[in-house]
């Protein structure tokens, strides 16, 4: 048995973002149950209902923790049921919360090598005692048992595979020309599955466009939490707040000839959800024609404390 909570399921900055005015973030704030508010991405994973793993650490996973009781403290003074964060790249919006676990709790990191790399020269990580913390390479197309600062298994089976995607937003070197210095293990996707029984999904939270490969991977998978940052490729740069397409973001659209509507059509997956949704992306509002467009596809629009169990 899998038990998948989505903890957060907005994009970097979250929904509404803070410094964001358009009508959206001002229907979030007006408490309109049709924008509700969201968290920046991240999900929460256990096959025990005791231990659990995070996959991405976002800066909002102080109020994360606090919201879904699965992941308050039960023992003792000090204590807290996760067991491990598994990263799917170096974004600020999936490491910057593993500053907020810097109390002296142990755990385990588990990421690339690239991004444990990145993780390293930042010195601002070493809050993060290392005979309390381990950091673990995650070995890209090798199925690995994820495990506790102790050894013990959690009984969760992540397989770890590259995704076309592009270089932190804060290692971007204008010098290495279109790449951006992007390399193989800059992003990521995984395969999560229990060690007991079949049961398994994917987690791609970003993806700048679909392969073969990747399509020959999720062809009839279970589930699949997907990219769904915008709308259209051009959709920040339309809406006056960016300058970037979404492919120079890393970022493949949900619509379009090329769009993850598209790509996923012939794909017979049985249940698809969209997480990490910018705040400018209409889908994050359950009464706009584009939230119509995706369920009708068959795709759903992840939430803040969407519970899933397989």
């Amino acid at each position: 048995m899998l038990r998948l909570i989505v903890i957060g399921s907005a994009a970097g900055g979250g929904f509404p973002q803070w410094n964001s005015n358009d009508p959206a973030s001002q229907r979030a704030r007006s408490g309109d149950p049709a924008a509700p508010s969201r968290t920046q991405s991240s999900i929460a994973v256990s096959a025990d209902d005791l231990q659990w793993v995070l996959f991405n650490a976002s800066p909002d996973l102080r109020q994360q923790i606090n919201s879904p009781t699965t992941l308050l403290p039960r023992n003792g003074k000090r204590d807290s049921p996760i067991r491990s964060v598994v990263l799917t790249n170096g974004d600020v919006d999936h490491v910057a919360g593993l500053l907020t676990l810097r109390e002296g709790h142990p755990f385990t990191i588990y990421a690339t090598g690239r991004v444990l790399s990145v993780l390293e020269t930042n010195s601002i990580f070493n809050v993060l005692n290392a005979e309390l913390v381990q950091r673990r390479p995650l070995q890209l197309q090798m199925a690995q048992e994820i495990q506790s600062h102790d050894g013990k298994p959690t009984g969760l089976i992540v397989k770890a595979f590259p995704v076309p995607g592009k270089v932190a937003l804060y290692l971007e070197d204008a010098a290495a020309g279109p790449n951006l210095g992007t390399q193989a293990e800059d992003a990521i996707g995984v395969r999560i599955s229990s060690r007991e029984g079949d049961s398994h999904f994917f987690y791609v939270p970003g993806c700048a466009s679909m392969t073969d490969d990747l399509a020959r991977r999720m062809h009839g998978a279970p589930l699949v939490l997907f990219d769904g940052t915008l709308w259209r490729d051009d959709e920040m740069i339309v809406a006056g707040v960016g300058q970037k397409t979404g492919k120079r973001m890393g970022h493949i659209s949900v619509s379009g000839p090329d769009g993850s509507l598209a790509a996923f059509e012939n794909l017979a997956v049985k249940r698809k959800i969209f997480v990490h949704m910018n705040n400018t992306n209409p889908i994050l509002l359950s009464d706009t024609p584009e939230r119509a467009a995706i369920g009708k596809a068959g795709w759903e629009a992840a939430h803040d404390g969407m519970e899933i169990r397989l």
